[in-house]
């Protein structure tokens, strides 16, 4: 049986030259602004001229271009390896979907009708449930096969925020950085969302909470100082917090060591390297912390492409019901933009 296995990510800009571009992608997303096209498309165009040259500055830190297709091709590699050894009743191929960049739906899915799969795996590289990332990028996918005329059974996982080998995987990533140290603050960060999109019915703050209060437990440390924090705040709009600028300035200057883990991301990119790596370290080191860590993105770690490959397979028993498989978790009535409706 032939299984086609789609992953999801943001994607970023290849060169400085396409910085204004994705930009516009981004925003004229309708799961970022939500207004009619004929408001939005001019909207986007100028929200992308304004925000390029300071996005240029950003992706300049990083070479000129985002690494995060390069290191997601890495993480399609791992798991395409991983699933045709852990199952050998089926053929297993990993083909990767940026929302905002290259490569886009409209291409990979002529190379998934070439494949001639037996079956179609949505795999967000997003933990956490969002209509503006695993939501945005679900929905065009369906709506390109539509327009392709492409039918074929479809399984979505579009959440796994708790999943053991997802946790187990963070947990490891944690214990190498604060094996020996004292005295440190443990930061889980993760991006923002405005206020308004919670109020709405969007899971991702609940969920990203979920798998927080997984990973500590997970750790066992007596007296863990530890918080969850969002980053990436912009515009006008009230985002949720607490904001990760202020929980670092603040325990900085307690003189507490400061130890960031990027807890919805799972791939290094400018949130991560510059954001995280450059601008939050200046912060800190600005109000007397002597000592910033930062814990890596999961990347292509053993446990991470394990969790995904075990979703996949089914090997937890997940509901494969021909549409959603959800994670084994609680969610509450109110969340009504998250497709996983059949929770344990």
């Amino acid at each position: 049986m032939k299984k086609a296995v789609i992953l999801f990510n943001l994607g970023g800009p290849d060169k400085l030259e396409n910085v204004q571009p994705f930009l516009f992608n981004l925003f004229n997303d309708p799961a970022i602004l939500n207004l009619p096209s004929f408001f939005r498309f001019p909207l986007a165009k100028l929200i992308a001229n304004r925000r390029a040259p300071t996005a240029k500055k950003i992706y300049e830190e990083l070479g000129g271009s985002s690494p995060i297709l390069k290191l997601t091709e890495e993480q399609s590699s791992a798991l395409e390896l991983k699933l045709n050894k852990d199952d050998n009743l089926s053929e297993y191929k990993c083909f990767i979907v940026m929302r905002c960049w290259h490569p886009r739906a409209k291409d990979v899915v002529k190379e998934v009708i070439n494949y001639n799969p037996d079956e179609v795996i949505l795999m967000p590289l997003y933990p956490q449930y969002s209509a503006a990332t695993s939501g945005s990028s679900i929905k065009e996918w369906k709506d390109i096969c539509v327009k392709n005329r492409f039918k074929v059974r479809t399984n979505t996982i579009c959440c796994y925020p708790t999943d053991e080998n997802f946790v187990e995987a963070h947990k490891n990533e944690i214990v190498k950085k604060i094996k020996d140290l004292n005295n440190f603050k443990l930061i889980f960060s993760a991006h923002g969302l405005p206020e308004k999109n919670i109020k709405n019915g969007d899971p991702y703050q609940w969920q990203v909470e979920q798998s927080v209060d997984k990973i500590v437990k997970s750790l066992n440390i007596k007296d863990l100082d530890w918080i969850l924090s969002y980053q990436s705040r912009v515009g006008p709009l009230k985002w949720i917090g607490p904001s990760t600028e202020e929980i670092i300035v603040e325990n900085s200057k307690l003189g507490k060591h400061i130890v960031i883990v990027p807890v919805a991301f799972v791939s290094e990119h400018s949130e991560t390297l510059v954001e995280l790596d450059i601008e939050y370290k200046e912060l800190a080191d600005k109000n007397g912390c002597k000592n910033y860590l930062r814990v890596p993105a999961l990347g292509t770690s053993e446990n991470y492409i394990k969790a995904m490959s075990n979703l996949i397979t089914n090997k937890q028993d997940y509901n494969f019901n021909g549409e959603l498989s959800p994670p084994k978790i609680q969610c509450p009535n109110q969340f009504k933009k998250c497709p996983c409706l059949n929770y344990e």
